[in-house]
């Protein structure tokens, strides 16, 4: 008897313990530590300089080729494929923070949704990155790209289009984040992602999607001066 009451026990305090172990180490942890540390390598050779304006979050970002399309722009680009808001807030204080930033070009979202997290989660996730870049960078202009519209992912439209408008809604409160609609210019005449800005896998951005999205922000990002030399 004592044995058995032993046995279920420590199977009570296995089934206890088990999960606070698996939740002590965030998954962005494990998954994007490598991509980070490159960063930080680079950044260790060749310190970016203050007042740039930084880039950051998933693949649309990653694949954005900032010295073909601002030319004029001191930017740099910290996006990592595949990642979720959650994964840029985890790694803020690293990749965010420590450059001092003139402005934040963000985009985020996508992944989020379709991987099965719903608008009010990826929203509040959002709203952690705007307090800490309003509490750690007050002065710094944040730029929002909305999630995009594309054939790949069309069966999430509602959902991205739900947490669109919440960001909208609660930058249009906020005088340090700015909002840009991508959907609008992104649909063709019948309502749907126009292919000609998107590549083969219906998903990223093709040129022309990332000439669209550079003549959105510049205006957000550039100089008078600038403008007039790109």
């Amino acid at each position: 008897m004592f044995a058995a009451r032993c046995a279920i026990g420590l199977a009570l305090l296995c089934a206890c313990v088990a999960p606070a172990q698996e939740a002590s180490e965030p998954a962005s942890g494990r998954m994007w530590d490598n991509a980070i540390r490159a960063f930080e390598s680079g950044d260790a050779a060749a310190p970016p300089p203050e007042g740039s304006v930084l880039f950051v979050g998933s693949s649309s970002i990653r694949l954005w080729d900032l010295k073909q399309y601002f030319p004029r722009l001191s930017a740099l680009n910290r996006g990592f494929g595949g990642s979720q808001m959650s994964d840029v807030n985890h790694y803020a204080r690293r990749i965010v923070l420590p450059y001092k930033p003139g402005a934040i070009v963000l985009y985020s979202g996508d992944n989020d949704i379709a991987f099965g997290k719903t608008p009010e989660t990826v929203f509040e996730d959002y709203k952690q990155f705007f307090a800490l870049v309003a509490e750690a960078l007050p002065e710094t202009r944040l730029i929002v790209l909305g999630v995009k519209p594309s054939r790949a992912r069309w069966k999430h439209i509602e959902a991205q289009r739900a947490l669109n408008r919440m960001i909208r809604e609660r930058a249009a409160g906020l005088d340090q984040v700015i909002f840009i609609d991508t959907e609008t210019p992104m649909l063709d005449e019948e309502g749907q992602p126009a292919t000609t800005f998107y590549a083969a896998d219906g998903l990223h951005l093709s040129a022309k999607g990332y000439e669209l999205w550079a003549a959105l922000v510049r205006p957000q990002v550039c100089t008078p001066e600038q403008l007039l030399g790109e």
